[in-house]
């Protein structure tokens, strides 16, 4: 637990533990909200294949899940670092243009 917290740049196991529960709830928060998106779609798993309904989900969850994860850190008092591990992600998977800034 020292090497993440020191990797992080995380100072108290109060904290690191605020993190851990924010990426457990943030995750069951994504998949809840994915549910009634998918069927607002009209994709619904009885009226197409699974193996097309559960890909397009799962694809849905993803950016639900980036876009509630700096929210609910907020919530747990752990925006900073939120906010921080969000802009790093999604520069590595190419989407670092959105948070560039000109000077």
């Amino acid at each position: 637990m020292d090497k993440l917290k020191e990797r992080w740049g995380i100072e108290s196991n109060w904290a690191l533990l605020a993190i851990f529960i924010v990426f457990a709830i943030n995750g069951s928060f994504a998949a809840w909200v994915a549910k009634p998106v998918t069927d607002f779609m009209g994709l619904n798993p009885d009226k197409i294949s699974p193996f097309i309904y559960w890909p397009l989900r799962i694809l849905l969850i993803f950016p639900i899940y980036q876009l509630t994860l700096p929210i609910v850190g907020w919530l747990f008092g752990q925006f900073k670092f939120f906010w921080a591990f969000e802009k790093k992600f999604l520069s590595r998977v190419g989407l670092g243009f959105l948070f560039k800034t000109e000077d």
